[in-house]
């Protein structure tokens, strides 16, 4: 066995025998075990101490270490960042009032309940640090407020392949309408859509606001997507989540902004071309109303070359945007 297997295998072997002994190994007896000096011992020791929960205890004036929970226990177990990373995540959708926030809060409940006291105690100090010092970005943009009852329901009825029952209305209709949709998926931020289509129609699926949704229920009718559905490739159509005809879009970066633009994802599927000292970024989407509002931000620093279509739309949105500055004339 060549030296580092050697080692490896006398880690193991400690490892086992901290998790077997209930009164716990001194530091000799670790050593003895092991047929190595003390020194050794105490590498190996905190090697340990950074993979699993070594509970140290005194004995008169004996130190005595043992590994409390199972070896697998230890990997199972979020840490301190991994939890403060969910609770910040929680924290900003309760703020924006996202529909899935209180499965989220509820799964962060369970994850701290998992703990034992001890551990609970040690997480709670470093959880309160971490949490008062990071935050989850909330964007201005819609304040809706959806039923989280609403969404339970459609999770359920794409379990079990149902369509889903409910009446919608639209922000031009003057009252709701009956709908009843095959659910091909939601989609999650400050505004939660069900991506559905309706049976028995060759239409393409459409977008319902979950906010805008009332007595919705799993109609208990067979409706799934096709076996090769892909919300992921339908999403990338389109730039926002307003569907049409696809575009072969063109923008130039010019070059004081190439370094910013090679960092920035316009698209999923962008594609880079380098054209002197400019950079030309092609994909293919819808969604040219919101792409020209995206496109504000690079204002100075980027060019529409294609095509024709959005070039229109964004002449309309710059038209729209000087009103915003017009001079009060009553």
């Amino acid at each position: 066995m060549t030296k580092r297997l050697s080692n490896l295998d006398r880690t193991l072997k400690l490892v086992h025998a901290l998790t077997q002994s209930i009164e716990g190994l001194t530091l000799d007896e670790m050593a003895a075990l092991l047929e190595v000096n003390r020194r050794t011992v105490e590498r190996m020791r905190n090697v340990i101490l950074l993979h699993f929960d070594l509970e140290e205890t005194i004995d008169g004036r004996i130190k005595r270490f043992r590994i409390k929970d199972s070896p697998g226990r230890a990997y199972a177990r979020p840490s301190s960042s991994e939890v403060a990373a969910l609770q910040s995540v929680v924290d900003a959708g309760r703020r924006e009032g996202t529909v899935n926030s209180e499965a989220l809060e509820k799964l962060l409940s369970k994850i701290k309940i998992a703990f034992d006291s001890a551990e609970r105690r040690r997480l709670d100090n470093d959880l309160d640090l971490l949490t008062r010092l990071q935050r989850s970005r909330v964007a201005a943009g819609p304040a809706v407020i959806a039923s989280p009852e609403d969404l339970t329901t459609i999770q359920s009825a794409i379990l079990a392949s149902h369509c889903v029952d409910f009446d919608y209305q639209p922000d031009w209709a003057d009252e709701p309408s009956w709908r009843r949709v095959v659910p091909y998926g939601l989609i999650h931020g400050p505004i939660t859509y069900l991506v559905g289509k309706m049976p028995d129609r060759d239409d393409l699926p459409f977008t319902f606001r979950l906010d805008r949704m009332t007595n919705v229920r799993d109609s208990g009718i067979v409706g799934c997507p096709p076996e090769d559905w892909d919300l992921d490739a339908w999403m990338a159509r389109s730039f926002g989540i307003w569907h049409e005809a696809g575009h072969e879009i063109v923008l130039r970066v010019l070059a004081p902004a190439v370094d910013r633009a090679r960092a920035w994802r316009f698209h999923p599927h962008q594609q880079f071309e380098e054209d002197g000292n400019e950079l030309l970024v092609r994909f293919q989407s819808g969604g040219l109303f919101e792409l020209a509002n995206h496109l504000f931000g690079w204002a100075g620093e980027l060019v529409i070359e294609g095509p024709d279509a959005l070039k229109d739309i964004m002449e309309k949105r710059i038209a729209a945007a000087q009103t915003m500055l017009r001079p009060d004339l009553s």
